[in-house]
């Protein structure tokens, strides 16, 4: 019996399977039904089964072929093929996996020490027809054996596999690492997301960073025909657009040849072509402006050109003509200039019928209504040094209102604030009447007429004494004086009415005006204060007279701009590259004027330039005369200048000013206010007030 069943095991290892018993049990039962098998087979008696399988547990090998055991040349330890009785309790194991980092591991253990759902690899040498691993598989619900077919071959021989099927490897997943595999994924998962996040966060980081960099960026074009307009971004955005504009200069040139020598045919179609293409032009100031059918009329200006060309072009003549037109085009742009200039002087000191309104309904009330004979209150704040005071000179109500409200609105201390006033004759009833109305809260005004100064007379005045003579006269009443429009427009600023006005020039005698004052801060009426202006007069001037803010640190305001350098007495005295500074916001120290007798030294420069040579006429060029050496540098964010001619500012420099100042011809109470300036200087203005809706003086 035990030949035989020898002998079969010696068939079943042939056909290249491999017999692993799982238990014990499962290893008897397996004997059982070959010696079942064999006994059928051969005839056996039964009763020699029993027996068999008594004798199994003794049996040292059943099979000695090479495809069924293995031996242990390479110090390894098998589950089959050991001359001791299998107990799979006390295998030992090498047990690979992975941790919860993914990397891999591997440990020692007993085999009956896993459960029943592990799977177990045992990879062996590479030796011919031996397979790569054995797999003992164990259910939780039976226990037995199961044949193993392997499909995987050594393929360090070239003969391996030779003569066997192919069989498909039985394979499970372990549920501990298909939660292993859903909890990497998990992380992949939470990995990406973060980066995408960080790109996310960056990529916002960048947006907002363009967005700053283009609020900053300066897009004002400085005129029509300059560099650094916009549409030289790209040098062919206009491209068409000249070619069209050079073809009506060259068609109007070869026009009047063909006239000069009787080509009528010739004439009339250059002009019906240059009519055509300026049609087409109309007001555009690029390509994309131009309708679609501009290309098509250049290109029929450019056959009538080339028609023209080969019938009248001659060099000589062609430069003739174009220097002609050239020199007419030049003298149209200058009268073209000059009248400009004139319009704009012309409509910056023209009072608009609403402000010419308003002090007109203010003086009829002031006379009817009995407020002529009231008395001003606070008179004992009118001369107190102690307190904070302001000199304002002006003719217009509504500039010395926002002023007066826009100082008070941001002082800390309202009472302690007083405003001298000084307007002319024609305008102080309404002045007055305006703020005997509406008195600014806390705060005292005093309202004075410059007619009441007895003692600013022309032998006293040096202004007063030039404006009676023939010659300052013929200047500014004659048009036929040799310093006409003719001469320039940029003679036509100094003609300005302002410069004959003593208001202007009264700032020079303010020791006079107030003479129980040992400080005073002078405020122009074009200004709108936005801060508290009570630490001007803690700031120690060293010494000197006047407190302003030089204007030549980032432009060019120094005094060879506004003095005649090219006198031997200005060049003696002044140094051309001296820095400028600014009359709107000026504290003056009226101790040291005293002292320095500053009124003195403008009188004596006023005189020698009753001929106007050593500057034009103004206030700002006596100044920097008279304060020569005498200035102190105040903090640029005292005071912000420009907002009434330059609309390329910086926004953030007006808006942390104390004080702004609208210089120049745009006026905030025009209509040729710069836009975008004028919100600063209106929400100061009281536009509910009855007599600003009776003048229609609105926003």
């Amino acid at each position: 019996m035990a030949i035989v069943v020898h002998r079969l095991c010696v068939c079943f290892c042939r056909l290249g399977m491999e017999v692993v018993p799982t238990t014990p049990a499962s290893f008897h039962s397996l004997l059982f039904l070959f010696c079942i098998s064999l006994t059928l087979l051969v005839g056996a008696d039964v009763s020699h089964v029993s027996t068999t399988l008594r004798d199994v547990s003794k049996c040292q090998r059943l099979c000695q072929c090479e495809q069924c055991w293995h031996t242990k040349e390479e110090g390894e330890s098998y589950v089959t093929g050991t001359s001791k009785v299998l107990d799979e309790k006390n295998i030992d194991i090498i047990a690979t996996y992975s941790n919860n980092y993914g990397a891999v591991q591997s440990s020692r253990v007993r085999l009956g020490d896993l459960s029943a759902s592990w799977v177990l690899e045992n990879p062996i040498d590479g030796r011919h027809g031996h397979p790569k691993s054995v797999q003992i598989v164990e259910d939780s619900f039976q226990s037995g054996m199961r044949v193993k077919e392997n499909s995987e071959h050594s393929t360090d021989d070239p003969h391996s596999g030779e003569g066997e099927l192919p069989y498909s490897r039985l394979s499970s997943i372990s549920p501990v690492k298909h939660k292993r595999r859903i909890m990497r994924e998990e992380r992949r998962k939470l990995r990406t997301a973060e980066l995408m996040g960080k790109d996310k966060e960056a990529n916002d980081q960048m947006a907002a960073a363009a967005i700053d960099r283009s609020k900053s960026f300066d897009t004002t074009v400085t005129g029509k025909y300059s560099i650094w307009r916009r549409d030289y971004e790209n040098p062919n955005s206009d491209s068409t657009l000249k070619l069209m504009r050079d073809q009506i200069i060259m068609a109007i040139a070869y026009a009047n040849i063909a006239k000069s020598k009787n080509e009528s045919v010739l004439y009339k179609s250059l002009m019906k072509h240059s009519k055509l293409s300026q049609n087409a032009i109309g007001e555009a100031h690029s390509d994309a402006e131009l309708p679609s059918s501009a290309l098509k009329r250049a290109k029929a200006m450019g056959r009538a050109l080339s028609v023209a060309k080969d019938k009248l072009y001659d060099c000589h003549t062609m430069e003739t003509k174009l220097r002609a037109m050239l020199q007419s085009t030049e003298d149209n742009v200058n009268g073209l200039k000059k009248k400009s200039a004139f319009l704009i002087q012309l409509a910056a000191k023209t009072v608009p019928k609403p402000l010419h309104c308003l002090p007109l309904q203010l003086a009829s009330d002031y006379f009817l209504l009995g407020y002529n004979n009231r008395e001003d209150v606070n008179k004992e704040k009118l001369e107190d040094p102690s307190l904070y005071h302001y000199a304002i000179f002006s003719d217009n109500v509504l500039a010395t209102s926002v002023v007066v409200n826009s100082t008070v609105l941001h002082a800390k201390e309202p009472s302690k604030h007083v405003f001298h006033v000084v307007t002319d004759k024609l305008n102080y009833a309404a002045m007055k009447m305006w703020f005997l109305v509406n008195p600014p809260a806390g705060a005292a005004v005093q309202v004075e007429n410059i007619d009441d100064f007895k003692w600013l007379n022309s032998s006293s005045c040096s202004v007063l004494r030039q404006l009676e003579s023939a010659r300052l006269q013929e200047y500014y009443f004659k048009a036929n004086h040799p310093s006409s429009l003719s001469l320039g427009s940029d003679q036509l600023k100094y003609r300005n009415p302002k410069y004959l006005s003593l208001l202007n020039h009264l700032r020079f005698y303010l020791p006079d005006v107030y003479p129980k004052l040992d400080k005073i801060l002078f405020l122009d009426d074009d200004i709108v204060v936005q801060k508290d202006l009570t630490d001007l007069w803690s700031i120690d001037l060293q010494g000197m007279v006047n407190g302003a803010v030089e204007t030549c640190k980032e432009s060019f305001h120094r005094y060879d701009k506004y003095l005649n350098f090219s006198n031997p007495i200005i060049s003696a005295n002044f140094d051309p590259n001296a820095c400028g500074w600014a009359f709107g916001m000026n504290m003056f120290d009226l101790k040291e004027w005293r002292k320095r007798n500053m009124t003195g030294v403008y009188h004596k420069w006023q005189d020698m330039n009753e001929d106007r040579t050593l500057w034009k006429l103004g206030t700002l060029p006596p100044g920097l005369i008279t304060f020569y050496k005498l200035t102190y540098p105040l903090n640029r964010g005292w005071h912000s200048l420009g907002l009434g001619y330059d609309p390329a500012l910086n926004q953030t420099a007006i808006e942390n000013a104390a004080v702004i100042h609208y210089n120049g011809n745009y006026k905030p109470w025009l209509d040729l206010a710069i836009s975008k300036y004028k919100n600063y200087w209106s929400k100061y203005v009281m536009y509910d007030n009855p007599y600003l809706r009776i003048c229609n003086i609105n926003q």
